[in-house]
């Protein structure tokens, strides 16, 4: 029997469901990434530059720990979601429990190597001796709450899966309006700087936490918390990891390739550089979020149609998703083209800054209309439990090909070569995608749908 969500997935319109899905998503990820661009702005006027790019040479550390969070998030996602269209609560039940133990070991585990180790890894992604301090401050409190945020992401994506957006759009606005609230006590009341701005983050990670967990717990959630479900089963962990590998691989690869690009910047371009990366990387977030919701939002779609055998609802929700999220971003490429300066002066008042930044973003985004495409794309792989094109598709940009051009075009036009690096990736994985892409809709084209 279908509970209310799951006859949702079966039976609303794609375009309306899609709607639903997205929005929230939208939402909680704008109020996300808003809470980032405040963050940044406290620090870049409070503390300073030199407090910006100790956020921006940290920032692939936060990448590879959130990363790990991931693997469990998008390969239990997609269980859940197929496993429910097929009318299997129990598996899903069992990714769910899996999921959590696996969320809490890893969270543990990056916690206890990241402060074991904090100078090693801050000297190790480029940190020097002026961003150093700022780093440290930042960083060492993150590492305390990494279990928060990485069980707290990773729970939220499991929710979308069943189809109640608004619930994992709620925990994010929860944790972003506290951790806001936060930073004006911490940061500007109270003149704590870095430590601040972390003991805020770490706080709101733990709010997003407790409430999903109330959520499973207390609420109307299709799934349960059920504690023999704790005990690993070796199908479900297979079928996590094998799905969940790719964005693995790509976010300890992405972290290495932000390492790589704040060393070569910081080479060409020095400390100020790397503070206009940071600011360009805020700002790419928060102009791509709709590309995010709205794969986000047609993942459960996807993956529910698929494991229901509704091939045709699938092929539906593909080409309308695609569709919308090539508009939008098509939108963030012109403005970020057209408007850079006045979103420089969003973070920060210097004027070099605001010039160094508005160059780069106009480079950086050259082909960003490319990413919608791209993003859709990926999460099409994952919801079908398309193992190997989940895994290319992810790997792509940043590994493949974003990795080795900022080894080589920095040779030949230096601060350029960096910047120009980003728009040459976005072109050659998009063909990848493509095609890789063609041949899932011509299987499921070919595949016989179900009635009901």
């Amino acid at each position: 029997m279908f509970d209310k969500r799951q006859e949702m997935l079966a039976n609303e319109k794609i375009g309306r469901l899609l709607w639903k899905l997205s929005l929230p998503a939208a939402i909680g990820a704008a109020v996300m990434s808003l809470y980032q661009i405040v963050d940044t702005i406290f620090i870049g006027r409070v503390v300073g530059p030199l407090g910006v790019a100790g956020i921006a040479i940290i920032w692939p550390l936060q990448m590879l720990a959130m990363g790990t969070g991931q693997i469990i998030g998008i390969g239990g996602s997609s269980l859940v979601s197929r496993a429910l269209g097929a009318g299997d609560i129990k598996k899903a039940e069992r990714a769910l429990g899996n999921a959590i133990l696996y969320a809490v070991i890893i969270g543990v585990l990056v916690t206890i190597i990241g402060l074991v180790n904090l100078s090693f890894w801050l000297r190790l992604i480029g940190a020097d001796e002026t961003i150093f301090p700022y780093a440290k401050d930042y960083l060492g409190i993150i590492l305390i709450g990494m279990t928060f945020r990485i069980c707290g992401m990773g729970l939220s994506q499991l929710i979308r899966a069943e189809g109640n957006a608004r619930v994992a759009m709620t925990s994010m606005v929860i944790s972003s309006i506290l951790n806001i609230v936060l930073d004006a006590v911490f940061i500007v009341a109270l003149r704590m700087g870095m430590k601040g701005a972390a003991i805020a983050s770490v706080s709101s990670d733990a709010s997003a936490f407790i409430y999903i967990i109330h959520y499973y717990l207390f609420q109307n959630s299709s799934l349960k918390i059920r504690k023999e479900n704790f005990v690993p089963e070796r199908s479900v962990t297979k079928e996590i990891m094998a799905i969940g590998f790719g964005p693995l691989v790509t976010t300890i690869g992405g972290s290495l390739v932000i390492i790589i690009l704040n060393r070569t910047v910081i080479a060409y371009g020095g400390d100020l550089a790397v503070a206009a990366f940071g600011i360009v990387q805020r700002s790419m977030m928060f102009i791509t979020l709709p590309v995010m919701s709205i794969g986000q939002g047609v993942q459960p779609i996807l993956g529910f149609s698929y494991g229901a055998r509704r091939f045709d609802r699938t092929l539906h929700a593909i080409r309308l998703s695609v569709t919308v999220a090539t508009i939008f971003a098509v939108i963030a490429f012109l403005i970020i083209f057209f408007f850079p300066a006045p979103i420089m002066r969003i973070f920060t008042q210097d004027s070099e800054l605001i010039s160094v930044g508005a160059y780069a973003a106009r480079r950086i985004f050259f082909f960003v209309y490319l990413v919608g495409f791209q993003m859709v794309s990926q999460t099409v792989f994952q919801a079908l439990g398309q193992v190997v094109p989940t895994f290319l598709a992810t790997i792509a940009r940043q590994i493949l090909f974003l990795l080795p051009l900022i080894l080589i075009l920095p040779r030949f036009w230096q601060l350029d070569g960096v910047w120009l690096s980003v728009p040459v990736s976005d072109t050659l994985s998009f063909f990848l995608t493509l095609g890789l892409f063609i041949p899932q809709i011509r299987m499921l084209k070919k595949e016989p749908t179900d009635t009901e």
